[in-house]
This record gives structure tokens, C-alpha cells and sequence, in this order.
């Protein structure tokens, strides 16, 4: 990316993230954590700044004060740069008293924010997506093709389509038609030319990733021809291609998913302890940012089978068991317990040794001695008693109580939950 080229980043923190829930009942979706010690938000702000793109707003309006305290504590830049993330929250204002209606709606009613900042392109990512993209070569390319407006593109199957934003491009790569969320009966109009390792697996539909670049002027004009369109994928872009206006398709090959639901959220964390996963955390070049919490190293006394997982910092653990896991920070994991396909946050501080001896509802902070967990997301602060045995399957029907959800037959532990010694759901 050209040093002259004066870019601004967006990263929209998406909606109530009731699909996520109970994950997000007390964070946003930016704020969910991944990969144990990451937040969903690290990810394209790790790739913003891998790319040199150091001006970036992350804006939100759901249970935004973890993110508020993640992304302070994170991202210092030196006094002598111009460089920052800041949070712009949803507010009401003159004019304006609605909270975001869309993704459009978001950057419009923040526009005055952004407009404080010398730029000539706006970068609009999401803040729940998993992937790492060169965002300097997007940049480029949008530059080069002389576009006013560039979507990341990716190729999908018949059945991941309906789900996105399809379009099809011409041999030059612009944009001619543009639909939000087809039917499945109409998907036959809507094939696209493709790679050939693309084509043989059935990705015959470009999808739009909600990655995008405008020209500032561009941006500016459709918000005012178009004062009540509220999203980008819905109404702007067919709009912007109606009227004819230059939209570059930028085709991306790599990896990407979107941590949308419970299930995509499961499966993206435990790939990450695949011996070769999709998402590659151990990258001296493309490595992910996050708030450095100078932990001790973690602790492992008397697990005799540790297989395919990934520990975090600080950890404490005497489990017998554990395959395919990922742990956070500070977990602590009892003598003689197992766990498999689990996802577990850890915890926001250590217990004292007075805790620990007289601890909150008799049962310490953690995961007690001889457990058998398996298909569970176990969120911060979980106290899991002794002789707890809960196995997540499709056989269990969706479920909510007071300390924990079932939903696709994952069994998700709410923050601060208290299961008591000896309870069994399976």
C-alpha cells in the first residue's frame, strides 16, 4: 500500500448477537473471546495492522464495556504517531435519537466521527469473522482498478449461499448484479465463473465476505441520495451497482469464517487444536495482537493424556484427560477429570488461599476432580463441582437454565455458573 494512501478502517461490531447467546448476554460479540487468550476483535485489528493500516474505529452499542476495557488495554500506540483504535458506541445525538439500524446506518450516523480524519478511503470490516487477509494488497487493487467501491469476495456452495450477499462479476472483475440473501430457487442465475479447485468442490457463488473499501466521496454521496437505506448488503450496494457505479470484486481464496452462531463459533475454536488448522496462530508474520497480561506459564501436575489442545497462560491444571480442547487464562482443572471437544474462557483472577478454603457456594473456582465434560463451552468464572458428568450431543433437546444453555447439542456454561458436585446431564 502506497504510503500517501490516506485509509481509515471501520470495524462494525455487529447487533445484539442473540445467535451467540448466552456468549454474549454480558459482552458484545467483538468482546467474545477465541483461541483461549484472543477476543474476536483482535482479529481484524491484527490484520488492519499487519497491513499498515494504523487509523481505526471499532463501533458498537451491546454490552460494549469489556470491549471498551480489552481495546485500552491492548492497543498503546506512541505519543509522536497518529495511530489508534478507538471505540465509537451508538449515542443519541441532535438529529438522531435511534441506535444503529444496519451496517450503513452504523457508519452513517458515526460519520461526523470519521470525518474528523484526513482520508480518502473508508475500510469497512467486521468484528466477528476468523481469517487473515493481506488488506495492503485489497487496497491496492482497489486503487488500481480505479473502482469506487471494492468487496471482498469468496466462493461458496449452494448450500452456504443463501446465507450471503451473492453477486456476479464480469471478466474484468466489476460487479454487475448484486443480491442480498437469495432463495435457493433462484440460485441457478446466480452462478459465477470460478477456479477450477473452486468449481470441483461445488463453489460455484461469489459471496460478499462484508469487507469493503469506498472512495470517502463515493460513500458521501450514497448516504446522500440514499438517506433511509440502513445496510450495506440489502440496500447500498445493489443501489451503488444500479446507478453504475465502478464495484470491483476482489476474490479471496484463503481461509474465512463467520462466528455467527454457537455451532460456527464451536467448530472455528476447536479447529484451532487440529494438528494443521485452517487459522494459523503460529505465524511469525501474521501473528494475532492481544492485551500482554504477564501470566506465569501454566501448570500441568498429573495429566496423563494431553492431546490436541491449546493452554493458554496461568493455568493450573491436575486433569487426567484432555483431547481437543482449547483452555484460557487461568484456568483451573481438578485431579482425575476429562475433558473432550471443550471449550473453556478460564477465569478473570486467581481465588486466594482463603477462597480456596472457604470457597463462594462450597465449591472453588474451576473445574473440580473427576469431571467428564464433553461438547461444552464453558464460560469465565464457572464453578463446576466434583463428580460432574455432562456430555453435549445432538440427542439433547435445546434447553435453558439458570447457570447454562444447551443449543445444537452443546452444552454452554453461563459466566459465573454453579453446578454443584455430582450433577450428570448427558
Amino acid at each position: 500500500m502506497e504510503k500517501e494512501t490516506k485509509i481509515v478502517c471501520l470495524i462494525l461490531g455487529g447487533g445484539a448477537g442473540s445467535r451467540l447467546y448466552p456468549l454474549t448476554s454480558l459482552r458484545s460479540k467483538p468482546a467474545v473471546p477465541i483461541a483461549g487468550k484472543y477476543r474476536l476483535i483482535d482479529i481484524p485489528i491484527s490484520n488492519c495492522l499487519h497491513s499498515g493500516i494504523r487509523k481505526i474505529y471499532v463501533l458498537t452499542q451491546y454490552n460494549s464495556r469489556s470491549l471498551n476495557a480489552h481495546i485500552k488495554n491492548t492497543y498503546h500506540f506512541d505519543h509522536f504517531s497518529y495511530s489508534f483504535v478507538d471505540i465509537i458506541a451508538a449515542e443519541q445525538r441532535p438529529g438522531s435519537e435511534r441506535w444503529f439500524q444496519g451496517t450503513a446506518d452504523a457508519v452513517k450516523q458515526t460519520f461526523a466521527h470519521i470525518e474528523s480524519q484526513d482520508s480518502d478511503y473508508i475500510l469497512i470490516l467486521s468484528g466477528d469473522q476468523l481469517y487473515q487477509m493481506d488488506l495492503r494488497e485489497f487496497v491496492n487493487k482497489h486503487l488500481e482498478s480505479k473502482a469506487e467501491i471494492s468487496i471482498a469476495t469468496l466462493p461458496v456452495d449452494k448450500n452456504d449461499a443463501p446465507g450471503f450477499g451473492i453477486m456476479k462479476v464480469n471478466e474484468d472483475g466489476f460487479i454487475n448484479e448484486f443480491v442480498e440473501k437469495p432463495k435457493a430457487s433462484e440460485l441457478p442465475k446466480w452462478v459465477s465463473p470460478v477456479d477450477e479447485k473452486s468449481k470441483a468442490q461445488g463453489k460455484e457463488f461469489m459471496a460478499s465476505m462484508g469487507i469493503y473499501i469506498f472512495n470517502k466521496k463515493t460513500l458521501i454521496r450514497l448516504f446522500e441520495e440514499n438517506p433511509h437505506h440502513t445496510d450495506f448488503g440489502g440496500e447500498i450496494i445493489p443501489k451503488a451497482i444500479g446507478t453504475g457505479l465502478k464495484v470491483k470484486g476482489y476474490s479471496y481464496n484463503g481461509y474465512w469464517t463467520d462466528i455467527g452462531t454457537i455451532r460456527s463459533y464451536f467448530d472455528a475454536n476447536l479447529d484451532l487444536a487440529e494438528n494443521i488448522p485452517h487459522f494459523n496462530l503460529f505465524d511469525d508474520d501474521k501473528y494475532i495482537y492481544t492485551r500482554a497480561r504477564m501470566l506465569p506459564p501454566s501448570k500441568f501436575t498429573g495429566s496423563t493424556i494431553l492431546k490436541n489442545s491449546v493452554v493458554s497462560e496461568g493455568c493450573i491444571i491436575h486433569a487426567k484427560e484432555l483431547e481437543r480442547c482449547i483452555i484460557g487464562n487461568r484456568a483451573r482443572i481438578g485431579e482425575g477429570t476429562k475433558m473432550k471437544n471443550c471449550v473453556t474462557f478460564g477465569n478473570d483472577f486467581y481465588e486466594s488461599m482463603d477462597d480456596l478454603e472457604h470457597p463462594r457456594h462450597g465449591i472453588q473456582m474451576g473445574i473440580g476432580t473427576n469431571c467428564v465434560l464433553e461438547n461444552c463451552i464453558v464460560d469465565k468464572d464457572v464453578r463446576i463441582g466434583d463428580n460432574v458428568t455432562i456430555i453435549g450431543s445432538e440427542s439433547l433437546e435445546d434447553q435453558e437454565t439458570e447457570h447454562f444453555c444447551v443449543k445444537e447439542g452443546i452444552v454452554i456454561f453461563k459466566k459465573g455458573a454453579v453446578i454443584p458436585s455430582n450433577y450428570e446431564l448427558k
